[in-house]
């Protein structure tokens, strides 16, 4: 059968139309889903759930929308991993609630940021990110090195999460008043952009297990 009557048959059947459309799916989800689902870290190695900074600042980042932006997956695809680093580890994303993948890419891929910038550059960044990046479009922040953590919404957050599996001590959740106290917003959201693709072992690490 030609390409020309296979594309006729394609058009003028329902099923056999449904069906490729099925099959290119299934096949386009393997491809993007097994990689990432065959990764296995090491055996004796656990990830470790945000420290109570980390989680204020990561609420920061969702009430300030920058996921609408940045992706924080970094895809196992070849030119992925040339510019951002390793790809995506289904494990590194075990306490995210809500996941923040993203879909769109305005700003680059923020999954493998921990340590790229010194904390003084994110500051700068945040609040007129022109001075380190020319040309950029992203906007300033600039209350965020104004305003405080609201500390009594963190710990209501780990509690909460803590409903859903994240086993935060009642210790670390009362540890959270001081750990807190004073932070400005921007520091919190330093702090949790500097742990992004950290909570895997090093490299070398890895390798020397193995």
């Amino acid at each position: 059968m030609t390409p020309a009557k296979i594309h006729h048959f394609v058009e003028n059947h329902a099923g056999a139309l449904i069906g490729g459309v099925l099959f290119v799916a299934i096949w386009g989800g393997l491809a993007q889903i097994l990689p990432v689902m065959l990764d296995t870290p090491e055996k004796n190695w656990q990830p470790q759930p945000y420290t109570s900074v980390q989680l204020a600042g990561r609420e920061i980042y969702l009430r300030e929308s920058c996921g609408l932006c940045h992706t924080q997956q970094v895809r196992p695809l070849v030119a992925e991993v040339r510019r951002y680093g390793p790809h995506s580890q289904a494990i590194e994303f075990i306490f995210d609630r809500p996941f923040l993948w993203g879909s769109k890419r305005t700003g680059p891929d923020l999954h493998r940021l921990a340590g790229k910038y010194s904390d003084e550059w994110h500051r700068v960044h945040l609040i007129d990110p022109r001075q380190v990046v020319p040309g950029s479009i992203m906007p300033s922040y600039p209350w965020l090195a104004e305003q405080t953590v609201d500390v009594n919404s963190v710990q209501r957050l780990m509690l909460a999460l803590r409903t859903v599996g994240i086993e935060y001590s009642d210790d670390q959740i009362a540890a959270a008043s001081s750990e807190l106290a004073g932070m400005s917003e921007i520091d919190a959201l330093i702090a949790y952009l500097q742990s992004l693709g950290s909570n895997l072992p090093p490299p070398a690490e890895a390798a020397h297990h193995h």
